[in-house]
């Protein structure tokens, strides 16, 4: 009987696994020929590995000459060559990448990306040849496959991580909306099962967020496989057989390493991608929106005069999106798109011009059943930048097969050629995708403020897993959402800073806010674009207050589990002196406290039971009183 092509693959890295644990000696140098990487004497140093005897590859990684990730294996298959065994080695080539660039959202705007890169060429007795690609930076290191043409299909990876079996794990479950709960495990005792690949481990040698870069429909997405008991990760791709046509390259296997702050600031995995491919991004505008799902659901998405009052509602506040969700359109095929006139069908213009007048731009909702063929985008997408909508909130793409990476090209390359700005809804997760194509605002792959099972250790380890790797549109500011939220009010304001998103979506009701004009006072003041980004405090699962730089001005937001206690900060904001100013929970609601501390000192914010705190930072001399402007 045949067996399962995904099952042959999967066999095969497990026998590499436990030949790596069973009969690799101390130091691999010793029975192979062996290649380091490294940006620095303190930055994260791969080591891969041939050994002599299987002619197999291993990737180990150490920082500071502590193990962080053990010798693992790495190798391809496809139908024509097996390229993770039997390799004996050709030649190294190395370079030094320095680059600048700059984003429309993210952590900072401004980038610098210095890496070391070393290209192993590889052969089998038959001729194939292989060229693994490995680079180093200050806060990572990730490999990838460069095959050239006539392999055929992909069938499968080798790839995978071992971790120390010790090693503190923080894992959400895999889904195909990415939308999985993060939980605390040990790398060997996590539950058998799939895993989403933005998992962090805490080693010896510091933390490592592993994550993918460089995704297109030239591949297929993967995820982590793991069996209870052991240590190991294995790389999982969602199709049986990846589709390749002449030469290829796969995406980037990455791991996002150093001490905590270094890992929640890292760009790592940005700057693996490639290059923007958006020439004039100046119609890309980051901005706070007024989202109307949670608000009024499906009947406000249907009412043009709900709507208008929303928009009403954001250009009071100068918020400068409204966000109309599920509702507003029947399926396109539902209408006579042979009628010339059919967009007149929708009140859709009406309401753009509306908020147009009262400087408000529209984000729309759209399901990608919709724009799945390039007949239904060439109707939507040329209609909505005609009537003047900012962007598009697409949903339901649950799926990173290759088929749908390879619509998300195409509605990418798309959307930025009619000017209109992207969320993805029910989607993958950012690999690298912002860089590329910076209309992206945003994405959800995120279990959010929708989810009713959403816990506080939940909250607290989202900004060192999922927010690491790209924007997240958790769409905090739910305050009517009361006993369906696990956090307080102040820490829900927080999260409009400890997570970044840029089309930061508030998804409280107009009331709501007005009940709390605290939060709706910080919600005018908070920026979606950022210069800068820093971890005040934080361990996963139970406590996170990061730091957010626009212009003079530093944001905060702080979010905890667990008990009440008295939150100590380091304001590590630079030298001087800040006004701070803070919203706290109080015994009958929000609270504004306001004090001058010098840069360094600590904060102290009383913290309720899963509570959490928001703060603006601004330079202070004498007459200023407040950071609001």
């Amino acid at each position: 009987m045949a067996v399962p092509i995904r099952t042959a693959v999967a066999a095969l890295c497990a026998g590499l696994v436990s030949a790596l644990l069973t009969t690799a000696p101390a130091d691999a140098e010793q029975r192979g020929q062996d290649w380091a990487v490294s940006a620095g004497a303190h930055a994260p140093r791969a080591r891969v590995t041939l050994d002599d005897t299987t002619g197999t590859l291993s990737l180990a990684m150490s920082r500071n000459g502590r193990t962080v990730i053990e010798p693992s294996p790495v190798g391809i298959v496809t139908e024509q060559a097996d390229l993770s065994q039997g390799l004996r080695f050709l030649h190294r080539k190395d370079r030094t990448l320095d680059e600048r660039y700059r984003t429309k959202s993210g952590k900072r705007l401004d980038r610098r990306v210095r890496m070391k890169e070393t290209r192993l060429t590889f052969a089998t007795a038959a001729g194939a040849r292989l060229d693994l690609v490995v680079r180093a930076s200050a806060d990572g290191v990730a490999y990838r496959y460069d095959l050239p043409a006539g392999y055929g299909d992909v069938l499968g990876e080798t790839s995978a991580f071992m971790l120390p079996p010790d090693a503190s794990a923080w894992l959400g479950a895999y889904r195909a909306d990415n939308e999985g709960q993060f939980a605390q495990y040990t790398a060997a005792t996590a539950p058998t099962g799939e895993y989403s690949d933005q998992a962090l481990f805490a080693t010896d040698g510091g933390y490592t967020l592993l994550a993918e870069s460089d995704l297109t429909g030239a591949y297929s997405g993967a995820r982590l496989a793991h069996d209870q008991g052991t240590a190991t990760y294995r790389i999982k791709l969602a199709d049986d057989r990846v589709r390749t046509d002449g030469p290829f390259t796969t995406p980037w296997r990455a791991m996002v390493t150093g001490d905590l702050a270094t890992v929640t600031r890292s760009t790592f995995t940005d700057d693996l991608a490639r290059s923007s491919k958006v020439a004039d991004t100046s119609w890309i505008r980051p901005g706070t929106v007024l989202w109307t799902w949670l608000a009024g659901g499906r009947p406000a998405g249907q009412s043009l005069a709900a709507q208008k009052a929303y928009v009403d509602y954001a250009a009071e506040r100068n918020w400068p999106y409204e966000a109309v969700d599920a509702g507003w359109y029947f399926k396109a095929d539902e209408w006579d798109t042979t009628d010339p006139n059919w967009q007149t069908n929708s009140w859709m213009p009406e309401l753009v011009d509306h908020a147009r007048a009262k400087g408000v731009g529209i984000i729309v909702w759209i399901h990608q059943r919709d724009l799945d063929t390039p007949e239904e985008r060439a109707q939507w997408l040329p209609t909505l930048q005609r009537w003047g909508v900012k962007g598009v909130k697409i949903d339901f793409m649950d799926s990173e097969a290759q088929p749908m990476l390879q619509w998300y090209d195409t509605i990418l390359a798309e959307t930025a050629a009619h000017h209109l700005m992207v969320n993805f809804h029910g989607s993958t997760i950012p690999k690298g995708i912002q860089r590329t194509w910076p209309q992206v605002m945003t994405l959800e792959g995120v279990a959010g403020e929708e989810k009713r099972t959403n816990t506080a250790a939940h909250l607290t380890t989202l900004p060192f897993t999922r927010n690491v790797i790209g924007s997240m549109d958790f769409t905090p500011g739910a305050f009517q959402r009361v006993g369906l939220r696990p956090n307080s009010d102040a820490a829900e304001v927080g999260l409009a800073v400890a997570y970044e998103s840029g089309l930061q979506m508030f998804a409280g009701t107009p009331e709501s806010y007005d009940a709390r004009p605290l939060a709706r006072d910080f919600f005018d003041q908070v920026p979606a674009a950022w210069d800068d980004t820093r971890l005040l405090a934080g361990q996963p699962g139970r406590e996170a207050v990061l730091a957010r730089r626009s212009g003079d001005r530093w944001f905060l937001g702080g979010v905890y589990a667990g008990a009440a206690r008295t939150a100590e900060v380091p304001l590590s904001l630079g030298p001087g002196r800040w006004l701070v100013e803070t919203v706290r929970d109080g015994a009958e609601g929000l609270v504004l406290d306001r004090r001058v501390l010098r840069g360094g000192e600590t904060l102290s914010v009383d913290v309720v039971d899963n509570g959490g705190f928001a703060g603006i930072a601004c330079p202070w001399r004498a007459g200023i009183t407040t950071c609001h402007r």
